[in-house]
């Protein structure tokens, strides 16, 4: 491969992401910690009115400016409702794979920003005690937050300051094993976020610019399908770092970059697609092009709301996307060699 980056920050990198609440439209808890990230490679973040974060870096050359982004919000739930015994009723944010919550810690998030941790169950919770404990559809009418307090009432939660559209964040429970398989919730996209900033990385430590004129972005509302909707003045070209997926038909893998050409609603850019499809090549990545059944990105989002501009997608491909997904740091390196081959003009 060309580009020799930095595994290890990658994965430091990541882990540090990843343990941060930042469930859609939430930015309070992972704001300083990104900042003083990219702080530490010698960048300021500037911000939008909807908290989205930006990083501006001069390129050689001024004739045009392209933006690549790696969304910082992740699926969740908010308090629904509370029942009179205590208990929290959930309703998703985000496409949430519901069958992968049950067992799950959480934390609820109130207003006045203090958490409350908790568990979320089924409401038929035990095979010892109800005869639908496995039969029972799982889903946000059937599934629970009991809080890690002593609480026996509705009054007992409120007088915590818990309130109903409070958020409800997951634990991401990674892991990272020694040969280098990652497992955690919300690779999707804080592992793209990571990728992003060891390309960055690379780039200070090899005094680098980029070919052109760039701007790096961290949306907040993706899982929506809100982050994208807005571009700033002047962006020509949109390169989104999101997941890529591993299922029968398609060619990725946990130890590639995919590169996706449609997806559920969009065909991606053809010129810039293909100029992708050769950058790969030429840096040396391991990479799968594919189409995807179910799914949508900022840069799919960019194009519905009608911004003038090319649009192209890559990242890192998962198992078990929206639930807890796994991927292989070999398939991070290779997106972030990607990045770096896009940003140079490789």
């Amino acid at each position: 491969m060309l580009y020799n980056v930095d595994k290890d920050y990658i994965i430091n990198c990541f882990k540090t992401l990843v343990n941060v609440p930042s469930p859609v439209g939430f930015d309070l808890f992972l704001k300083p910690v990104l900042e003083g990230m990219c702080k530490e490679l010698g960048y300021e973040l500037s911000y939008d009115n909807r908290d989205t974060a930006y990083i501006s870096i001069d390129g050689e050359d001024n004739s045009k400016t392209v933006m690549i982004s790696a969304h910082a919000d992740t699926i969740g739930f908010v308090v629904k409702g509370i029942d009179g015994n205590g208990v929290i009723r959930i309703k998703a944010l985000g496409g949430m794979n519901i069958h992968t919550v049950e067992g799950s810690n959480v934390s609820v998030i109130t207003r006045s920003g203090k958490i409350y941790t908790g568990i979320c169950m089924c409401q038929s919770h035990s095979t010892h005690a109800f005869s639908d404990a496995i039969s029972l559809e799982r889903s946000d009418k059937t599934l629970m937050v009991l809080l890690d307090e002593p609480v026996k009432s509705k009054e007992d939660v409120k007088a915590l300051g818990i309130r109903n559209g409070d958020l409800i964040a997951l634990d991401p429970g990674c892991v990272v094993t020694d040969n280098g398989y990652i497992k955690s919730r919300f690779i999707d996209d804080k592992g793209a976020i990571a990728c992003v900033l060891a390309a960055l990385k690379y780039m200070k430590e090899n005094s680098l610019k980029p070919k052109y004129n760039t701007l790096i972005s961290f949306p907040y509302n993706e899982e929506l399908g809100l982050g994208g909707t807005y571009i700033p003045q002047g962006v020509s070209e949109f390169l989104a770092v999101d997941i890529g997926l591993i299922a029968p038909n398609l060619d990725g893998d946990e130890r590639s970059v995919s590169i996706c050409s449609m997806d559920a609603t969009v065909t991606y850019d053809y010129k810039m697609t293909s100029e992708l499809i050769s950058k790969a090549e030429r840096a040396g990545c391991s990479y799968a092009v594919n189409t995807y059944l179910r799914y949508g990105s900022d840069a799919g989002a960019a194009v519905k709301a009608g911004n003038n501009l090319r649009y192209a997608l890559c990242g890192m491909a998962v198992y078990g996307s929206h639930g807890v997904e796994r991927t292989h740091i070999d398939g991070l390196e290779n997106t972030t060699a990607l990045i770096l081959a896009y940003l140079m003009d490789l």
